[in-house]
């Protein structure tokens, strides 16, 4: 597999920002969860939670996208 310098740039960036968008969804969710009367360990765990699915449904995405192109 012939990968360029602008591919794995490309790569990295957009890495790095599904790393944001998963850590916004999962603050997010804590924060809610928090506001609903949860506990901070409940929250705590609805934010994890939150997270990984959002990592493993952006990175399955990411993974179709590479594999189209």
């Amino acid at each position: 597999m012939n990968t360029s310098s602008t591919h794995l740039l490309l790569l990295a960036l957009l890495l790095a920002v599904i790393g944001l968008f998963c850590t916004l969804v999962g603050a997010a969710a804590g924060l809610l969860a928090r506001i609903d009367g949860a506990t901070y360990a409940t929250a705590l765990l609805r934010a994890a939670v939150a997270f990984a699915g959002s990592a493993t449904l952006s990175l399955a995405l990411l993974t179709f996208i590479l594999a189209v192109l």
